[in-house]
């Protein structure tokens, strides 16, 4: 086998994440490496924080970025306020609460599972009852944004519940942070986590995490060792902590931190509520041209994630044959459903820099023209015209 330099194809990232990365962020990935104890890196490690803390929208000292995808930021909150015999309440309505209780089982702690469909929020009075049935629970975990489904639950009344029952809070915010409203000390969340590929619009392989003092507390007077070395707090501040005197834990992504700077900033820049209000106003765009293709979005309205839009395949159509389509044809990626949403579904994603009139232009007329030449009847021109009426307001 011969092997060339690595050239990737130009692709529209309209799949569940990664999302499209903006120019400026390729650009910042590409300045000069440093080292990870530089004075000069030291300074960019500070102001990552302060923009995270504004993305979270929280005055959390403890406000940092895994130096591992999402998924390592979830392991990053189970494993540090998790411990063996931990009773730990867990609302699946997805793919992703599963994962919750994969790391609550990993961490010697029993799971209480409260299900809900899938394509449907957390139901508020399952949790309640599920936390009057286990008393002595002590955490509650939940997906803000369920990247499954495209269900949004509402985080405010969650932690509401289980603060009222004395419990810790534990929220996957990897989809909904910069997308939509994400308000850590207003709703009182506990410990949350997400990632860098979604609506920050930069690269996979960061995890922002944010911790209170509550959580805090927790995680010093654990009666056990952190499992994980590399993901215990206790360590990992030692190296993220305030001031320009740190220890060294472990050799942190210089380029990439270049890169999710970058991102932040651009979010600031950009206001928070304005990137929120962009991705609802396109994902209403999306929608409209959708429906006109004749599917619809299996999330009820009032429970749904404007920046994952979970739509019905039609019947009869192939699935992963238009998805290939439209990635050979038009160099377009559209997500497959997951679990028991195999084969139902497209997850279509308006991430942070993917949510842009142009991308929701060339999804539904790309994915009219694919339809249609499969002998589905669609009205390619209509939708279109649908689209441009929504973003016009």
């Amino acid at each position: 086998m011969e092997i060339h330099r690595f050239n990737p194809p130009i692709r529209t990232l309209m799949g569940p994440g990664p999302s499209d990365v903006h120019p400026r962020i390729l650009e910042a990935l590409s300045r000069p490496t440093i080292g990870h104890l530089d004075p000069h890196f030291v300074a960019l490690m500070e102001e990552v924080k302060t923009l995270l803390q504004y993305a979270f929208q929280t005055d959390n000292a403890l406000t940092m970025p895994v130096s591992a995808p999402g998924s390592a930021g979830m392991e990053t909150c189970f494993v540090n306020l998790v411990e063996p015999g931990d009773e730990v309440i867990v609302c699946q309505n997805g793919v992703f609460g599963g994962r919750m209780k994969e790391n609550v089982e990993r961490c010697g702690g029993i799971p209480v599972m409260v299900e809900d469909p899938w394509g449907r929020a957390v139901d508020p009075q399952k949790l309640e009852d599920a936390l009057k049935a286990n008393p002595d629970a002590g955490v509650v975990a939940f997906v803000h944004a369920e990247t499954s489904t495209g269900a949004q639950s509402d985080v405010k009344t969650l932690v509401g519940l289980a603060h009222k029952h004395d419990c810790l809070t534990i929220v996957d915010a990897v989809t909904s942070l910069g997308g939509t409203p994400v308000k850590v000390d207003v709703w009182g969340v506990d410990a949350i986590y997400s990632g860098t590929q979604k609506c920050l619009s930069c690269v996979p392989g960061l995890s922002p995490v944010s911790f209170n003092e509550r959580a805090q507390e927790k995680i010093r007077d654990r009666k056990t060792k952190v499992q994980s070395w590399f993901m215990d707090l206790n360590l990992v501040m030692g190296y993220w902590g305030s001031g320009a005197t740190r220890s060294y834990h472990h050799t942190a992504p210089v380029n990439t931190l270049y890169g999710l700077h970058e991102a932040l900033l651009m979010l600031k820049e950009e206001g928070l509520e304005n990137a929120w209000n962009r991705h609802q106003r396109n994902h209403l765009a999306l929608r409209a041209g959708l429906e006109h293709l004749g599917m619809e979005l299996i999330v009820p309205e009032d429970e749904r994630l404007p920046q994952l839009n979970a739509v019905s395949i039609p019947e009869g159509v192939d699935d992963a044959r238009v998805r290939g389509r439209l990635l050979t044809e038009y160099n377009l990626e559209i997500g497959a459903g997951l679990g028991a949403l195999a084969g139902k579904v497209w997850r279509i994603g308006l991430m942070g820099h993917a949510s842009r009139a142009e991308n929701i232009l060339l999804c539904v007329g790309a994915l009219g023209a694919v339809l249609s030449d499969m002998g589905i009847s669609v009205n390619t021109g209509e939708a279109l015209s649908g689209v441009q009426k929504a973003l016009q307001g």
